[in-house]
């Protein structure tokens, strides 16, 4: 067979075996074309939520294409995306009154960033720094590179990046310091706003943070006049436990993005919502005050009703029930590794469950991640370790039995890639 043409994301070609084709999907499972069925442990990148072909979104999907596909989303509306922005400000916390479509997660943040920094320069206040939390990602598309974490995800291209101010993360021991530093930011009377993902860091390392700092952030930011964008992409659509993690806060961001999950996973679509405020800076007979922002598929037709029909499932079916006891299954499983000396950081958030492997060489690039990924694939298991560490994010339909098996596993797999047996002390594993 001659090699294929295709270039994928976030692989080195060079090392990595020719990619497996993927024929059917249906739930929590994937079959390739060898016919092994694969539990799908993290949402095929955290966007399937109910599970792969959801029935009514895939006839809701079927029935649009009857009547549309795209539509240029600068000269006209249609019903799918008059539905759907109605029902995400429904949803989504208070003061969010309008609604931005675009197609991916980075997307949806550029576009926050570019409302917050065209909000204070269509009021004329001279505000320009973004304030961001280390070790975030929000995305590859430039705005979204420069505000995320630096390293080697984008070394090759810091000629392209501006510079943001910094927070600490806020471990439980120094949380009031990343209090303190955003403080110190805001007194300079510079920021526009303060760009972060609620509670989970995701792909910095499933690192979380309690819901109270997000609260005193929020209070900092009202306090300075500065604008606060919820990064609700990963977050979103109950992984941490309810709707938007924002909601454990008991606040209301100023802009919120949110993608992936919004059409349960089926189809590429994001929306970016932002209060009335925001959408007033904008609104002027001077057309130079214009939101100059689009995508050649702005509000997909086809992707909106599919987004829809996930509003439905979350208003016809007990998705919080299922939210709930895939938390309860994650949480009775990650337990037994608590003193388990091959592991460290064990912690969990709603469905997302990680903790962190205990390796001589550690981080993104740690060879015990890619060797993992094999074993795992071997036994039946989409799990794609951040370096060293594991985690899990399942779709909402996974049973108890597949969870506890997929924690067999990660036992199993550990124990080959350490070469020790479990050490029963809890300090080993600190």
């Amino acid at each position: 067979m001659s090699r294929s043409p295709v270039w994928h994301p976030f692989t080195q070609h060079g090392l990595e075996p020719p990619m497996k084709h993927v024929v059917s999907a249906q739930g929590a499972f994937l079959v390739d074309e060898d016919g092994n069925r694969l539990f799908d442990a993290i949402s095929s990148w955290w966007v399937t939520t109910h599970g792969h072909r959801h029935p009514a979104i895939m006839a809701a999907i079927r029935a649009a294409t009857e009547t549309l596909d795209q539509v240029i989303f600068a000269e006209f509306s249609h019903e799918s995306a008059e539905t759907l922005a109605r029902g995400l400000i429904e949803l989504a916390p208070a003061g969010l009154n309008h609604v931005f479509y675009s197609d991916s997660g980075s997307t949806a943040v550029e576009v926050a960033l570019k409302m917050a920094l065209g909000y204070f320069h269509n009021r004329g206040e001279k505000r320009d720094r973004i304030v961001v939390m280390e070790h975030g990602y929000h995305g590859d598309t430039i705005g979204t590179m420069s505000t995320g974490e630096r390293g080697v995800f984008n070394a090759a291209y810091e000629p392209l990046l501006f510079g943001v101010d910094r927070l600490a993360f806020p471990e439980a021991d120094s949380e009031q310091r990343t209090l303190d530093m955003f403080e110190v930011y805001c007194r300079s009377g510079r920021i526009a706003a303060l760009l972060i993902e609620p509670l989970v860091l995701g792909a910095g390392g499933m690192k979380i943070y309690g819901a109270h700092v997000l609260a005193g952030l929020k209070q900092i930011a009202e306090r300075h006049g500065c604008l606060v964008i919820a990064d609700e992409v990963m977050t979103g659509w109950g992984r941490t436990g309810t709707l938007f993690a924002c909601e454990q806060a008991a606040i209301s961001p100023d802009i919120l993005c949110t993608s992936k999950g919004l059409t349960g996973g089926s189809l590429p679509l994001a929306a970016t919502l932002c209060s009335a405020e925001i959408f007033d800076a904008h609104f002027s007979t001077d057309r130079r005050k214009t939101f100059f922002h689009s995508s050649s598929y702005t509000a997909n037709p086809i992707a909106c009703a599919a987004a829809v029909a996930n509003l439905q499932v979350w208003r016809d079916e007990p998705v919080l029930q299922r939210i709930g006891q895939v938390q309860q299954a994650l949480g009775d499983n990650i337990g037994r590794f608590a003193d388990d000396g091959r592991f460290a950081n064990i912690r969990q958030a709603g469905t997302i469950a990680a903790l962190d492997l205990v390796v001589p060489a550690g981080g993104y690039l740690s060879a015990a991640g890619p060797r993992m990924r094999q074993l795992f694939r071997e036994r039946g298991f989409l799990i794609r370790p951040l370096g060293n560490v594991l985690y899990l994010m399942p779709p909402y339909c996974s049973t108890p039995d597949d969870l506890t098996r997929a924690f067999d596993v990660i036992g199993e797999v550990a124990g080959i890639v350490t070469q020790a047996a479990p050490v029963n002390s809890r300090a080993a594993g600190s």
